[in-house]
This record gives C-alpha cells, sequence and structure tokens, in this order.
C-alpha cells in the first residue's frame, strides 16, 4: 500500500524527534558521564602507573623507563673503566633509578587533584583528543609541581655517589658554555626529568590499556565512556 503524502508529512517530524533525542543521549554522555568516567579512568591510570613505578625495581627493571647514564658520562664510560670506576659507574645507575622510584609516590596526591580539577572543557579534549590525551593533561597539570617536588628526594640518593657529586662539580659550567643541555648539569636534575617522562610514558600505557578495553578495568562508568569512543 503506498504512502501518502499526509503519512509523510507526518514521519518526517517523528524522525526528527528520533535525531532529537540521539543528540540529547549523546549530549548526556560528553557532559556527565565523559565527566565521572574520564575521572575514573584517570584515577585508575595514574595510580597504577604510580604503583609499577614506586615499587622496587620498578623503573631498574622496566627497560620502557630504565634511567641510563647522562649521555656525558655513557660516552666517557671506556675511559672511566680504564681508570677503575666501572663498577661506580654501574652502581650510579641503581642509584639513580632507585632515587626515581623513591620519588615517583609522591606523585599520587597531585595526579588526584589533578583529576579532581577537571573541568568538563578538559574532559571533552581528552575524549577528543587522541590515544594520548590523558597523558598529555597530566603533564600540563603536574609536571613543574613534581620537579619541585621530586628534586630534593632523588638528590638524598644521589648524593650518596662519590661519582655524582664528581659529575656535578665537573659539568657546572657547561651549560652556561652551551656544551650541556640543562637538564643534564647535575645528576639530580637529570634523573628528575627521567623520572618525570618515565612516570608520564608508564601513564601512557595505562591510558592505551583502558582505551583498548574499557571494560576490563571493571567500572560500568569506564566501559559506558570509552566504549561509545570505539
Amino acid at each position: 500500500m503506498p504512502i501518502s503524502r499526509r503519512s509523510i508529512a507526518l514521519l518526517i517530524p517523528m524522525s526528527l524527534l528520533a535525531a532529537s533525542a540521539y543528540a540529547i543521549s549523546l549530549s548526556d554522555l560528553s557532559n556527565q558521564d565523559a565527566s565521572g568516567g574520564l575521572k575514573a579512568a584517570l584515577e585508575t591510570g595514574s595510580n597504577a602507573a604510580v604503583a609499577k613505578l614506586g615499587a622496587d625495581g620498578g623503573f631498574l627493571n622496566n627497560d620502557k623507563v630504565r634511567i641510563p647514564l647522562p649521555k656525558i658520562l655513557e660516552q666517557a664510560r671506556p675511559i672511566l673503566k680504564m681508570t677503575g670506576k666501572g663498577q661506580q659507574l654501574d652502581d650510579l645507575v641503581v642509584q639513580m633509578n632507585h632515587a626515581a622510584e623513591s620519588a615517583v609516590p609522591m606523585a599520587k596526591p597531585l595526579l588526584i587533584d589533578a583529576v579532581k580539577s577537571m573541568s568538563i572543557t578538559d574532559a571533552k579534549n581528552i575524549l577528543t583528543g587522541g590515544d594520548t590525551s590523558v597523558t598529555d593533561f597530566f603533564r600540563a597539570k603536574t609536571q613543574d609541581k613534581l620537579a619541585v617536588q621530586f628534586l630534593p628526594v632523588v638528590k638524598k640518593v644521589t648524593d650518596k655517589s662519590g661519582l655524582a657529586t664528581k659529575y656535578n662539580t665537573a659539568m657546572g659550567l657547561a651549560p652556561k658554555m652551551g656544551m650541556l643541555a640543562k637538564d643534564q648539569a647535575t645528576v639530580e636534575g637529570y634523573v628528575t626529568q627521567r623520572a618525570l617522562d618515565g612516570l608520564y610514558t608508564m601513564i601512557a600505557e595505562e591510558e592505551k590499556a583502558i582505551r583498548a578495553d574499557p571494560l576490563g578495568t571493571g567500572s560500568k562508568l569506564i566501559g559506558k565512556v570509552f566504549g561509545a569512543l570505539k
């Protein structure tokens, strides 16, 4: 039976209403569920990253974040080994990585504060910002403050190494002369930056895992929000 013009006229408003209802559901997701789901995801990912890195061997035994010697020391390794300092180099690597492991747990309160401060705009930007948008958010919100907090903790550990002290003395003027990057002028500055890089690397790993399997987090809200992006 052919559809009359009157029936078509009636169906058009109904289809518009259906589209409107769908738009509202998307709006609800981006404004309400997105905020709650993202906050849950951010807290889950950051807690997992801190727990892994803050454990004994969290940096040292993880090739993705393990902190090597500063480049200039690595280049000088053959000469230093010939002068009997090979073991000191190895010990310094261990101490640097343990220093990072000691500092990272301090990040947890600041990461949680960043989550709590997340606005609806932040949430939308994260949802549409690509696979590392969560990590980028954390880096922008916490990096400067964490660097200040990490540095004295790292220095306390690296100061135990006589080689670190000698490095700091020798390299003190190098950045001013353009010979060395500023963050490598001291061992503690170098380790602090690498600790931060390692933290955000692991947050990125957790973010990728959540995006790949949101239901695997055990949170229905995270599953709903990140599942909607697939």
